[in-house]
């Protein structure tokens, strides 16, 4: 003979029978999920944010080839990364492409918009790596370090009385065009655009002292170690070492 069944007890709003106690397990209530997820997303951008400015402040970051002056190693809009090792870690070489901040001797920066909304948000988004850095930085060939004397004589650019053979200048430029003679000052660097015709660098901002267009070490971010944009001109960036392989020591 079978039971037959019963009614389950009725049940108040809040889901217990009247007179059943909740356990202390199931007093507690379960926080909502909405509120919740909405942390996690925070918790996550704040982490990617954080670690996102760790690699561009000590390991790399990234920057946008605004100009024609490095082509044809850069062209415009190629991204690029720049590695922080270098100089902070190692030691920097002739023959480097670098990206650096644009020394106050060169002239002021040109700003990149007349919003100052706009421009704060992007040095902003600039700042944790999430854009890629420009405006105030300028990417350049490092062709003298502190002590050389760098010169150009028939068309030709010399270091220390060394004639350089320069595969990576644009075709149809020429490496120099008026003579000079310069010895670079203790702390600084000479820079020149591989766009050697199109290319206002440190010989365009010097006044025949080697310093008002040469760059300070400090103002140096990194070298440029490879080109990450677009897919079809991903590649890394050679330093030339040959080139300067038979420059003596000043």
């Amino acid at each position: 003979m079978t039971e037959e069944p019963t009614d389950s007890p009725a049940r108040t709003d809040d889901g217990y029978a009247p007179g059943e106690v909740p356990s202390r397990s199931e007093g507690k209530r379960r926080p909502r999920r909405g509120g919740g997820a909405l942390r996690e997303v925070i918790i996550i951008a704040v982490i990617a944010l954080t670690i996102s400015f760790l690699v561009k402040t000590f390991v790399a970051q990234p920057f946008s080839i605004p100009s024609e002056s490095m082509e044809n190693t850069l062209d415009i809009g190629d991204r690029i990364v720049v590695s922080k090792f270098t100089p902070q870690r190692s030691a920097l070489n002739r023959g480097d492409v670098i990206v650096f901040e644009q020394p106050s001797s060169w002239g002021p920066v040109q700003q990149d918009s007349s919003n100052a909304v706009v421009r704060g948000a992007k040095s902003a988004l600039e700042f944790v790596g999430i854009l890629p850095g420009g405006g105030h930085h300028v990417v350049k060939r490092l062709i003298g370090l502190p002590g050389d004397n760098v010169a150009c004589v028939s068309g030709k650019v010399t270091v220390n009385g060394a004639a350089l053979n320069e595969p990576y200048v644009a075709p149809g430029n020429r490496p120099c065009a008026d003579n000079f003679s310069i010895t670079v000052p203790a702390g600084r660097v000479w820079v020149m655009g591989d766009n050697r015709d199109h290319s206002y660098d440190s010989r365009g901002h010097d006044d025949g002292s080697g310093r008002t267009g040469s760059v300070p070490e400090n103002l140096i971010t990194g070298q440029v170690v490879a080109i990450a944009w677009p897919i079809s001109r991903i590649q890394s960036l050679p330093a030339y070492p040959q080139v300067f392989a038979k420059v003596p020591n000043p």
